[in-house]
């Protein structure tokens, strides 16, 4: 059974902080195919469309396209703050392995 990604308040809130609401934009969590490991995950400022999953809160939203929803079915999308720099960063029990860089994987 597919569930849907989830996202974290901490995500939420890094978001209300660069301000991605007041510009009508979301966060866009997409797979692609490529990386090194098989498949990589795009993520980026973009504008909802009408068949994404809209994912909301703190009056934010994440989107996630039908086509990349079965990759992210029950992962977790949160925001990390290390010493090497500041991400989002997504924990996907679909990957059966991941590359070092985090934002590819394989299935």
């Amino acid at each position: 059974m597919q569930l849907p990604p989830k996202v974290t308040s901490r995500a939420f809130e890094r978001l209300a902080e660069i301000g991605a609401a007041g510009d009508g934009k979301a966060l866009r969590i997409a797979v692609e195919g490529g990386g090194c490991s098989g498949f990589q995950y795009d993520i980026a400022l973009d504008e909802p469309r009408p068949d994404d999953l809209i994912l909301e809160g703190s009056g934010q939203k994440v989107v996630v396209d039908q086509v990349s929803l079965p990759f992210l079915s029950n992962a977790v999308i949160d925001f990390s703050e290390e010493l090497i720099g500041a991400r989002f960063v997504i924990n996907n029990p679909n990957a059966s392995s991941s590359c070092g860089c985090g934002t590819s994987f394989s299935m």
